[in-house]
């Protein structure tokens, strides 16, 4: 954070090429394929989303996520403990308006998504599938020498959302059983030198769909639970070595449920990564900049808003995105603040909102516009 400028960063997924999302639809939907053919298939593909990021001018990239199926449900292959039919969840929000919901269940990603309850005892399973992650982008930036680099991983928390309990005699003891599980891939990707960020939907969205029947105090409770097992899973990895995403939901939803930024921000300093990157570009959290006029940034901490959404297609004007990052700077100083994006642009294999090429391009705004405020903090 001393470069004398804003760095650029986003959340993770990437748009995949539709041979990739082919081959992943197949393995999802239990059919056979070729997998020298998949190995190949997401090294290039890992190779060609680091090129275009670095190409694009962003500052912390990663692989993409490429390699998985979803940023949460790649879990099934790499735990052992699950089973069964797929989970299913309410979004508060979509029921209020039927018409919304139907569009949401016409997407192509999600119908290929698959998250079977936890049916036994959490252990690790795949013990080289991160480690693979880890080499594949570590090969990619090799061509691109000074690029930083994070990998995503998905929360306890949010893995108990997508897989619901069947096993444990308590959601508590879940989430704990989780927690050890995960750990295995948290210290491989921390141990490769690289970022962890930790994926944390459920400390936002689990409140209007796992915990919607909840009061907001009982979901506070709820949200300490999560936080103390991500953790206790993530306790062996120096604090300046994480990061976390907060998010509610990304999904084209009407979001009016979205629990409010100031109801939870005072939990969000309790988890141990350093940086926290959440939604701040959309038009239901756009305006939450505000809540720092009041709200200290605890020492240590560092904020990554969103200043580009990932829904709307439209590509933010350099300007805006500046001033986005400016109304961060002038609230918690310019040496906390990073530029990010609301979420990742492909969370789903096959839901992507946006066409590949506009992606590419709000990320070139994206640095743009942090070229732009930083000439204006630091000149």
């Amino acid at each position: 954070m001393s470069s004398g400028r804003f760095l650029t960063t986003h959340v993770g997924s990437l748009p995949r090429q539709d041979t990739l999302m082919a081959l992943m639809f197949a393995r999802e939907d239990g059919e056979p394929i070729d997998d020298a053919l998949l190995d190949a298939q997401i090294a290039r593909a890992v190779e060609d989303v680091v090129e275009r990021q670095a190409r694009a001018g962003i500052d912390i990239v990663n692989d993409g996520e490429q390699s998985k199926p979803s940023y949460a449900t790649y879990i099934k292959d790499r735990l052992h403990g699950f089973g069964g039919a797929s989970n299913s969840y309410v979004f508060q929000d979509l029921e209020d308006f039927p018409g919304a919901k139907t569009r949401l269940a016409a997407d192509e990603g999600r119908k290929h998504r698959h998250a079977p309850a936890c049916t036994g005892p959490i252990s690790v399973k795949d013990m080289t599938a991160v480690e693979r992650d880890a080499a594949s982008l570590k090969a990619a930036l090799a061509r691109h020498p000074g690029t930083q680099a994070f990998m995503s991983a998905a929360s306890p928390g949010v893995t108990a959302l997508f897989f619901r309990n069947e096993y444990y005699a308590s959601d508590e003891d879940y989430l704990f059983a989780l927690a050890e599980g995960l750990r295995h891939e948290y210290e491989a990707i921390a141990a490769a030198g690289i970022t962890l960020q930790i994926d944390c939907p459920d400390l936002a969205m689990g409140r209007h769909t796992q915990f919607l029947d909840l009061t907001l105090s009982q979901f506070r409770d709820r949200m300490m639970l999560n936080i103390e097992a991500l953790n206790r899973a993530t306790a062996n990895i120096p604090e300046a070595q994480l990061r976390m995403h907060l998010c509610w939901g990304n999904y084209p939803g009407p979001h009016h449920c979205d629990v409010p930024l100031r109801d939870i921000v005072d939990l969000l300093w309790r988890a141990r990564p350093h940086a926290i990157q959440f939604e701040a570009a959309n038009p239901r959290h756009a305006h939450e900049f505000a809540l720092f006029e009041s709200e200290a940034l605890p020492e240590g901490k560092v904020l990554i808003p969103g200043v580009v959404e990932c829904q709307s297609p439209y590509i933010e004007h350099p300007e805006l995105i500046a001033q986005r990052i400016g109304r961060y700077a002038d609230r918690v100083g310019r040496d906390n603040v990073m530029a990010g994006v609301d979420c990742g642009f492909s969370v789903h294999v096959g839901s992507n909102a946006l066409d590949r090429e506009v992606v590419w391009a709000k990320m070139e705004a994206l640095a743009q516009g942090a070229a732009i405020a930083s000439k204006r903090y630091w000149s």
